[in-house]
């Protein structure tokens, strides 16, 4: 069994203790933020390192362990290596690009996918990671941050919105007291008590199944893949899932229906018959974690309230397959960051946050519409729906084209905002290959090291061939011919040509690109990314 010991109906992963009252900081803070799970790590860790003064407040005491976040997309890795951590996590993961479908009593997959397509990039595709270990990690970056305090077992039991800011009444063991902020961040999950505090709500869709999640630990030695099965044997008529962890721990899950007893599923009597129908009779495994969970496809109708933001499970739900809940939630952290940093130093209007609004909404509905399709092929819910499923894996056997059309979780990508208010259309003539505004930029070896590290500092980036091209103040200018395109692959990716230029966002986003840049529209284009529109 894991973690020893319980808080609060909680799992433990690592006890920490309750930050006593006289111990913490009486300081002003820039931004509260509210949970101190990944997204609320993350979202500290970046404005952290960005000088500003940050306050954690987590109603726990300790790191939870249990069956949370396993799964981090590259996106993922390349946010938190441009926070300084994602090398350590990539250490301590399992790296995984290839899934692999399988479909009945066949033992051999119908076909498999990489989820690194574009190779030399410096992160991979994947990497299995327990949650808790992740936020080790987050934790001894924060460390290193005297402006930053995680304040452990402090509740927040009241909020109180202002014009130019927010009150928060927090409970700590026997006493009380109030913290006062321009800013608030709830990252406080799907059960978000700053929500529910400010009379707010989902919008959305609960899906009629189960899934039983069985975390064990079993020394087998597996591929570090990702293997998904329709109607498998041990599991007829339904699914099931295999991922591969660190220390030896698997993540198994098991599609059950809707009429179940939620209790009896998780005695280990009822689990093992699961475990040994996927991994064999023989097998001899430890139970770490066992628990049920609902599909929940759903979001709030805004994610900023006033001086209020929400990131992560607070702001929207997913079912887990795809890997885009956590995922969707570090790239809410990714977004709001230099957002609000260029508003905390009188760089951009308070309006700027209003993009967040936008471009969070956007990547949610993109993860809530590819998790509510995953689901719907997974657990189709009439005959016909089975019948079509069933014809799209047969012709998935042989046949490439048909092989899109199988959903067992469309994993987690960058989304792209391409009608953002932050980005400048191209030049109504200009030919273009390359990278959209709106889209992500992508990795590419350099002379020294991979282009994504030089995009790391947190300021606007001109991204050029040569270095002649002028870049305005504020304005780091990158040009390849300085830092070195051995493979030609930047140049080819980005589709770049002698004058040509890219300006792209402190998040690594692209705002603009031009064949021919005047000074006039590189400053125009900084503007409007900036929201001085």
């Amino acid at each position: 069994m894991t973690a020893t010991n319980r808080a609060n109906g909680v799992p433990v992963w690592r006890a920490v203790g309750t930050t006593p009252l006289a111990s913490v900081s009486d300081a002003s803070s820039d931004v509260v933020i509210v949970g101190a799970g990944p997204v609320g790590l993350t979202v500290a860790l970046d404005l952290g390192r960005r000088g500003h003064r940050v306050t954690v407040l987590n109603r726990l005491d300790c790191v939870a362990a249990g069956s949370k976040a396993i799964c981090f997309a590259k996106r993922t890795l390349d946010i938190w290596d441009r926070l300084g951590v994602g090398e350590r996590m990539v250490e301590k993961g399992v790296v995984w690009n290839v899934g692999k479908v399988f479909w009945g009593e066949a033992a051999d997959p119908i076909y498999s996918f990489d989820m690194l397509p574009v190779k030399h990039q410096k992160m991979p595709g994947f990497i299995n990671l327990q949650q808790y270990h992740a936020e080790e990690i987050l934790h001894e970056a924060l460390a290193q941050l005297p402006n930053v305090e995680i304040r452990w077992g402090h509740e927040v039991v009241g909020v109180q919105p202002r014009e130019d800011g927010v009150t928060l009444d927090v409970v700590v063991e026997e006493e009380s007291y109030s913290i006062d902020g321009p800013w608030v961040i709830a990252c406080d999950g799907s059960r978000s008590p700053v929500r529910q505090m400010l009379g707010l709500d989902f919008e959305g869709r609960v899906f009629e199944d189960n899934f039983l999640i069985a975390d064990i630990k079993v020394n087998e030695d597996r591929p570090a893949e990702r293997w998904f099965w329709f109607d498998p044997p041990f599991n007829p008529g339904q699914s099931a899932l295999l991922h591969k962890q660190p220390d030896d721990v698997w993540r198994l899950d098991f599609q059950l229906g809707w009429n179940i007893d939620r209790e009896a599923c998780i005695l280990p009597e009822n689990v093992a018959p699961y475990v040994r129908g996927m991994l064999g009779d023989d097998i001899e495994f430890e139970q770490i974690w066992y628990s049920v969970y609902t599909f929940q496809c759903r979001r709030m109708a805004h994610f900023v309230h006033g001086r209020v933001v929400f990131a992560g499970d607070s702001a929207h739900l997913v079912s887990p397959f795809g890997a885009r809940g956590c995922n969707g939630g570090v790239a809410d952290a990714d977004n709001l960051g230099w957002k609000l940093d260029l508003v905390l130093r009188g760089a951009a209007p308070v309006s700027l946050i209003e993009s967040y609004d936008y471009e969070a909404i956007v990547t949610a509905d993109e993860n809530i519409l590819n998790s509510t399709r995953s689901t719907d092929f997974m657990t189709p819910k009439s005959l016909a729906s089975r019948a079509m499923r069933d014809a799209v894996l047969e012709l998935a056997q042989g046949h490439a084209f048909a092989r899109p059309f199988v959903n067992s979780g469309r994993l987690s990508t960058a989304v792209s905002y391409p009608a953002s208010a932050l980005s400048t259309a191209d030049e109504p003539d200009a030919v273009w290959a390359g990278i959209r505004p709106g889209n992500v930029a992508l990795d590419a070896p350099t002379g020294n090291g991979w282009l994504l590290e030089h995009l790391t500092g947190g300021r606007f980036v001109l991204l050029t061939c040569q270095a002649s091209v002028d870049a305005p103040p504020g304005v780091v200018h990158l040009a390849l011919e300085h830092i070195g395109d051995p493979e030609g692959l930047a140049t080819g990716r980005y589709d770049l040509q002698r004058g040509s230029a890219y300006l792209i966002r402190p998040d690594q986003y692209v705002a603009a690109r031009w064949r021919q840049p005047t000074a006039q529209g590189v400053a125009a284009a900084l503007n409007r990314a900036k929201g001085n529109n």
